[in-house]
């Protein structure tokens, strides 16, 4: 099948997209879906009660999935990369070099949701002080690579872009908790984290309680973040 006619294929089928609530790698999908214009379901599932169907569909047990008519897609990595190919409106740059780049960064943005899983799981104030600091030390990597935006690239939004939106918007929630100087002097990233949070298919790709959430998620964590929850919080800037 040729792509034009494998396109046309695919734009009959019924795409799903199944995810837990909170999710950052499925949050890539759903921004990627919404600037594509793509028509999609989505679902979510409790992965602390994994129902059986989702397990026949996910092997690893991961999310996101996205469902296309009968077939299952996992990993977001190999999700994005099939909506690139097969769906108009692309993310990535048409130059090889250009994209193979945005694909090293994509990695960057996969390395900080791991930092910030380790950051709200951080058990002593120390961990997570220097967790933070890491975070701070790879968005300055960011900062050094940014012109004069408003994306990543340039005028044009890109796959970069949407893996980086999950990762700051966790700071939605974390900024109300303590200052932990992550952003510090990061005029750039702090400019194009503010955009990003505006656009809207950052915007609405997560429920109205999405932070509700978050923040209750973070206190069941019993982690060093979850103590400043249970404190109050406090303003005043941790050192990084």
């Amino acid at each position: 099948m040729n792509r034009l006619k494998h396109e046309v294929a695919i734009m009959t089928e019924n795409l799903t997209l199944v995810s837990p609530a909170l999710c950052p790698y499925v949050q890539r999908i759903a921004i990627a879906l919404a600037e594509k214009g793509v028509a999609h379901n989505r679902v979510t599932v409790d992965l602390a009660d994994t129902p059986g169907w989702f397990l026949e569909i996910s092997p690893l047990g991961r999310t996101p999935v996205l469902k296309v008519g009968d077939a299952a897609l996992f990993e977001s990595a190999a999700i994005l990369e099939y909506l690139e190919e097969t769906w108009p409106n692309p993310l990535h740059p048409a130059d090889p070099i250009d994209r193979a780049r945005h694909r090293a960064w994509i990695g960057l943005g996969s390395e900080c949701l791991g930092d910030i899983a380790r950051f709200y799981s951080a058990r002593d104030d120390a961990t997570l002080e220097a967790t933070a600091g890491r975070l701070h030390a790879r968005f300055r990597l960011l900062e050094d690579q940014l012109g004069d935006g408003p994306w990543f690239a340039g005028a044009r939004f890109s796959l970069v872009d949407t893996v980086c939106a999950p990762v700051f918007r966790y700071f939605d929630t974390f900024d109300h908790i303590a200052n932990f100087g992550v952003f510090d002097g990061l005029a750039k990233v702090s400019q194009w984290r503010a955009t990003l949070a505006a656009r809207p298919s950052v915007r609405d790709i997560v429920s109205s309680d999405y932070h509700t959430l978050l923040a209750a998620f973070l206190r069941r964590r019993e982690s060093a973040l979850s103590r400043l929850i249970a404190e109050g919080g406090s303003k005043a800037r941790l050192s990084t």
